[in-house]
């Protein structure tokens, strides 16, 4: 795991000033703080930046940028290839010599031997490379299948600039920055900026499983191409069911214990990030079965009882017989990384996951060098809560049934929330399990209006699903909504509506918010992170279950529930959703709420002119007394605001909008 830069000039153009490969360079240095590298090749025109975590070949072997044993390829590369081992037998079978063992070597031999897309076809991992071709003349940018590594970059001047994170471009002295008002407003309504925009107008994010090969030698502009898709993949899987639930089942279980085997490769201490649910218990346990030592597994626990796994996951882990490592956060410990998070994530982000993410990242930094997690588990077997209601509703037939749905929604939203979270109240008093389990939920009457606009959506439903802020046009001042969101896209040729959800969280949701929040948020202590259930095959596998082997019974993981049932007690692990939550509607009313008044000041907003204060304000006050809890929606607009404060010390200019006053 590491941090990778580079600047590829155009034809003619002139180099980059002294300082500037380095200053991008050390900006990424929580990123690598093992090693750091660059090299350049003056004539060409290109420069590449390397920071190293060391966690395969730990020798000065593994020192990058590196240069292929011919002399041709020159890589810098962050991210592991977890077969690389069986791809370095094929490659000395073929001839090739090796001379140290990272994985970073295979890589430069295997494009040598089979081309660039050949060989990202073979790799299995993650990673994010710039790879530089001197005998072509052309430098390839690459991004693993599902996101997990991140690659940004610009045409700022006469050059290509890109980086792992966001704050190594904006080191080039070429770099202006402009507030892109389009990713605001996305941001605004989805809590995150999807790719490939970035906050800064100009600036990109590599979508997953893509390549983008620039020609030195012209100077062209090109687009990026596919070399694999998520929405081919589960098309052929949807066409190839298997044939038996035991079939299923038994299939799932091998790609399991292998992904998750070949995901601990290091030559460094490897943990797992254990909370108690599904995916990382999966997780741990196929993997604590798989080892011939007590495997690291560690959690963080709360004082809030609502918001604690911790004895959840204690109690998995005595099962399991895992060493074990629990720290139990304050909830001053978990406001104080508050001030951290718009330096970590570079632009808004707004899944106050992010918290417990980071203490969790910290805590198991302390042990180990690698953690696997369990991302993933939700999107490819049915665990959101919109893949039930999915299942449950489908999409319209007809016009009819669309008008009902409409009206069903109105309805629904006749009664404010508070009205629901009373009537769940007394409905959790009568005596009828199901009833109780569904009355026990938190926040009811939300989910009840956010199941009302998703009627009221028809065709739209995941858009009003996903939506933090319905509107953003109604917040963000001049706003500049995205087409993407409405255009027609590979989720829509999945066979119902459930599966079309997990396809477009796989393609959206999945990158863009929990693996941009677990890179950031490890690579802050420098901790690699890995998610085995994102292997290729898993994902193949899992489009192959028909749906109701991922959700059945109103619940989700009926399938990954099955195969973890043959490894631990289900006693142990069926309980309700949790997620990786903290208070965050009770410190806004209470320790973080002078902080955020502050931040959504009347006078501020206006002033500075990005947002549209009434909103805002009439938000703040409904959630203050009590009438709604927005937390969700507030803290989008704080972390755009505390962003806002951090970059703005050093960009002035980004501090007024198009309404300031």
């Amino acid at each position: 795991m590491c941090g990778i830069v580079g600047i590829l000039q155009s034809p003619g153009a002139p180099p980059p000033k002294p300082g500037c490969l380095d200053a991008m360079t050390d900006a990424l240095a929580h990123r690598g703080p093992d090693d750091r590298g660059t090299w350049s090749d003056r004539s060409a025109g290109v420069h590449l930046g390397h920071r190293r975590l060391a966690i395969i070949d730990l020798s000065a072997h593994g020192h990058q940028p590196k240069t292929s044993s011919d002399g041709r390829f020159t890589v810098t590369y962050n991210g592991e290839i977890y077969n690389y081992r069986e791809l370095r037998n094929k490659l000395e079978a073929q001839g090739r010599s090796f001379v140290g063992a990272s994985d970073t070597e295979v890589l430069l031999e295997a494009v040598g031997a089979w081309g660039i897309e050949e060989t990202l076809r073979r790799l299995v991992g993650m990673f994010a490379f710039a790879l530089w071709d001197g005998a072509e003349g052309r430098l390839h940018l690459a991004r693993d299948r599902f996101g997990e590594k991140p690659l940004h970059y610009a045409w700022l001047g006469q050059s290509l600039v890109f980086a792992s994170e966001l704050k190594a471009i904006t080191q080039h002295p070429d770099f202006t920055p402009r507030l892109d008002r389009t990713a605001l407003t996305e941001y605004v309504r989805l809590g995150y900026v999807p790719a490939p925009r970035t906050i800064y107008e100009g600036v990109q994010k590599l979508p997953p499983g893509m390549l983008l090969t620039v020609d030195a030698k012209t100077g062209t502009r090109p687009a990026p191409r596919t070399y694999w898709s998520a929405a081919d993949v589960a098309q052929a899987g949807v066409k190839d069911p298997f044939p038996t639930e035991k079939a299923a089942l038994d299939a799932l279980d091998a790609v399991l214990r292998t992904a998750i085997q070949r995901s601990t490769v290091a030559d460094v201490p490897v943990g797992v990030f254990l909370s108690g649910g599904i995916d990382s218990s999966a997780v741990a346990a196929l993997l604590q079965a798989q080892s011939d030592r007590p495997v690291h597994t560690f959690t963080i626990g709360f004082d809030e009882e609502a918001f604690d796994e911790a004895p959840h996951a204690r109690r998995i882990a005595q099962h399991l017989g895992t060493q074990h490592t629990e720290f139990r956060v304050t909830p001053e410990q978990a406001r104080a990384v508050i001030p951290l998070l718009p330096a970590m994530h570079d632009e808004p982000f707004a899944d106050s996951s992010q918290i417990p993410t980071f203490l969790v990242s910290k805590l198991a930094r302390s042990r180990v060098t690698v953690a696997l997690s369990g991302d993933g588990g939700d999107e490819l077997f049915g665990g959101y809560n919109r893949h039930v209601l999915a299942a449950r509703l489908g999409r319209p037939r007809n016009r009819m049934q669309a008008a009902g749905r409409r009206n069903a929604g109105r309805m629904l939203r006749a009664l404010p929330p508070r009205a629901w979270d009373g009537a769940a109240r007394l409905a959790a008093r009568i005596p009828l399990p199901r009833l109780r389990r569904l009355a026990g939920q938190a926040n009811v009457g939300a989910k009840v209006h956010k199941l009302a606009l998703a009627l009221e959506a028809g065709d739209d439903a995941y858009e009003a699903l996903t939506a933090l802020w319905p509107a953003p046009e109604d917040i963000v001042h001049s706003a500049l909504r995205s087409d993407s969101a409405s255009e027609p896209g590979a989720g829509d040729l999945m066979p119902n509506e459930a599966e079309r959800f997990m396809l477009l969280d796989a393609q959206r949701y999945l990158p863009d918010d929990v693996l941009a929040k677990v890179d950031r948020c490890s690579m802050a202590v420098g901790l690699e992170t890995r998610a085995p259930l994102l292997g290729q095959d898993v994902f193949a596998t899992a489009w192959r279950l028909p749906l109701t082997m991922r959700v059945r019974h109103g619940r989700g993981k009926w399938a990954l529930r099955q195969v973890l049932a043959r490894y631990l007690s289900p006693s142990l692990f069926e309980r309700p959703k949790a997620g990786f939550a903290v208070p965050l509607a009770q410190w806004l009313r209470g320790p973080l709420r002078d902080w955020a008044e502050a931040l959504l000041d009347e006078n501020r907003l206006r002033k500075e002119g990005h947002l549209h204060a009434a909103p805002i304000r009439q938000a703040w006050k409904e959630h203050q007394s009590g009438e709604h809890d927005w937390s969700a929606r507030l803290w989008v607009i704080l972390m755009f605001q505390a962003w806002l404060d951090e970059t703005a010390r050093r960009w002035p200019t980004l501090a007024s909008g198009p309404g300031a006053s």
